[in-house]
């Protein structure tokens, strides 16, 4: 099953990061998902299938696409 990741989404990953943060931001999607640290602002790049198995919960959803508004 695929996870459905937004722009925006707050995540909560099964290891800190080294400083100390278990919150990241979704700041990019495709076939790498981009994360930015809520805790120092560092930026990483992580594979879609990676991401998935190091993923505890989602503390927040980011808004719908634009697709989503249109009832598809």
């Amino acid at each position: 099953m695929v996870v459905d990741f937004r722009m925006g989404d707050v995540l909560r990953l099964r290891k800190a990061h080294p400083c100390g943060g278990f919150q990241w931001e979704v700041v990019r999607l495709g076939a790498d998902i981009g994360l930015r640290c809520l805790t120092c602002g560092r930026r990483v790049l992580l594979e879609r299938s990676v991401l998935e198995k190091r993923l505890k919960a989602f503390l927040s959803r980011g808004a719908d696409g634009p697709l989503a508004e249109q009832g598809r």
